[in-house]
């Protein structure tokens, strides 16, 4: 093995994992910003709300009234960044542990889906701007299905195919 051989795997390693992470936190980003604003319009949000509503972590329940297309903006950013997180974390957690990217991937989805879920809603959420309760922590189960298919999976699978 020349010396060069041992760089050269490592390049790929970091472009492999820049690629899953990237890919999985635009995939599962753009799933759950589809659901969100399709299941939130049924109860009657518009768009533009769905996107403010995100940034209201950042900023408060202000946001919901204040802003145009800036806040919304920072709602859209704000939901990718979390996104790419998730992958982050995922990827990092599939070095330690292979199993996660092998045959069961879908469980290991599955089971990061939610744990987003839970620590968006149980720890994030009462931690931001907007002051969400925290406890007891209800379930939204349409929210929660979501999660695990529209966030997890992809994101797992996105860690497998690369």
């Amino acid at each position: 093995m020349s010396s060069i051989e041992p760089f050269l795997l490592k390049q790929r390693k970091e472009s492999a994992g820049l690629k899953a992470i990237l890919w999985g936190g635009v995939i599962a980003g753009v799933l759950d910003l589809a659901f969100a604003i399709f299941y939130y319009g049924a109860k009657g949000a518009t768009v533009m709300g769905v996107l403010k509503s995100i940034a209201a972590g950042w900023l408060g329940k202000a946001a919901m009234k204040t802003g145009g297309l800036g806040m919304a903006a920072l709602g859209v950013a704000s939901h990718f960044l979390i996104a790419t997180g998730a992958a982050a974390v995922f990827w990092a957690a599939s070095w330690k542990w292979p199993v996660l990217v092998g045959r069961c991937f879908w469980a290991s989805g599955m089971i990061l889906g939610a744990g987003v879920y839970f620590f968006m809603n149980g720890v994030v959420m009462p931690l931001s701007a907007y002051h969400a309760k925290a406890w007891p922590l209800t379930v939204d189960l349409w929210v929660l299905a979501a999660h695990l298919f529209l966030v997890g999976l992809p994101i797992a699978w996105v860690a497998r195919r690369v």
